[in-house]
This record gives C-alpha cells, structure tokens and sequence, in this order.
C-alpha cells in the first residue's frame, strides 16, 4: 500500500464509511482493503477518533499544537533559569 498522511477529516469520512460497512456484514479486513488502509491504522483510528465529530477533532489537533508550543516554552524558560543560577554562582 502506498503511505500517505489523512487529514482528520478524511480519518472521520473513513471511520463512518467502516461502520457502515461493518454493519452490512464486511469483515476488517475487506473494509480495510476498500479504504486502503492496514488493519493496525484502522485500529488505531478507531481507538482515537472513535466517536468523535469532525469539529472535535480539528480542536484536538490544535489543543496539541498549542500544547507543544507551550512545552517548548516552558522548556526555554528552565534553560534560562539554569543559566542565570550558574551565573549568581560565579561558574562562568
């Protein structure tokens, strides 16, 4: 299969596909074939975007977003701190 990346949308749009077919009787495995993706994805998938709506998701992956910027923030700001202390101790 050829590997490519799926916007949460499409993730979603796949996820309702499946259980459509699902419920028309289709195993994993078929279904997989169809939407061209392997069964560990859709797995995965199913584990984190089961359930949801395409509004929450696209918050999901901004609240991540947000998340990381916010981790590298704190991250730097530890890194100055550290300095500063070595620097009031006279280690330079």
């Amino acid at each position: 299969m050829k590997r490519r990346r799926h916007t949460p949308e499409q993730v979603i749009r796949k996820l309702r596909e499946a259980e459509r077919m699902l419920s028309e009787g289709k195993t994993i495995a078929e279904l997989c074939k169809e939407l061209e993706v392997s069964e560990q994805t859709f797995h995965r998938w199913r584990n984190q975007y089961g359930g949801m709506k395409a509004d929450d998701v696209k918050r999901l992956k901004e609240l991540e977003r947000e998340n990381t910027r916010l981790k590298a923030i704190v991250a730097d700001q530890a890194l100055e701190c550290q300095a500063l202390k070595e620097v009031a101790r006279g280690n330079w």
